[in-house]
């Protein structure tokens, strides 16, 4: 019995020095209170002429923290702690207006140039529905940075301000 141990106990251990060994991906937080901070844009996707209408289409509400929004401000790059919040929630007709439905998904991005190098310095997650744990982002660079590398001259961000 006691040889038959010594393999399995092996197999842990090493199982665990190899868990222990490879590095976590650097993760993203949900933004709690984000509702109060500055909300820089809203609109509907409604139809399927908008090219993310399968993926994002619904009622859209991007907000920013302070360091975001005196970036957007300013213009140019996103400091360290710039957070960008993107609210997804189902676009409803009530009585001929476009109402908020259920929320679809919350999309954070999160700027740290030393935790995100290889993805603009920016780190991306969503968030299913209302949880605050469900994450549905498992490949940042393939699901998120492929299509914001198109706004590098934006520091890789789609919204802008509007005074």
């Amino acid at each position: 019995m006691t040889h038959r141990l010594v393999p399995l106990c092996l197999a842990l251990t090493l199982a665990g020095a190899a868990s222990a060994a490879s590095p976590e991906k650097p993760s993203v937080d949900y933004p709690a209170g984000y509702r109060k901070w500055p909300l820089v844009k809203s609109m509907v996707i409604y139809s399927d002429k908008h090219p993310l209408f399968a993926q994002f289409g619904g009622m859209h509400h991007v907000y920013a923290n302070a360091e975001a929004m005196r970036a957007l401000v300013k213009g140019g790059t996103f400091p360290d702690g710039s957070v960008l919040v993107f609210d997804l929630l189902e676009a409803k007709d009530e009585n001929g207006a476009w109402v908020e439905g259920s929320r679809k998904l919350i999309g954070v991005m999160e700027k740290d140039r030393a935790r995100f190098k290889t993805t603009g310095g920016w780190g991306f997650e969503g968030f299913k529905g209302d949880s605050q744990s469900e994450r549905l982002v498992t490949d940042a660079t393939a699901q998120c940075f492929g299509c914001h590398q198109q706004q590098k001259d934006n520091d890789f961000v789609f919204s802008g301000y509007r005074p």
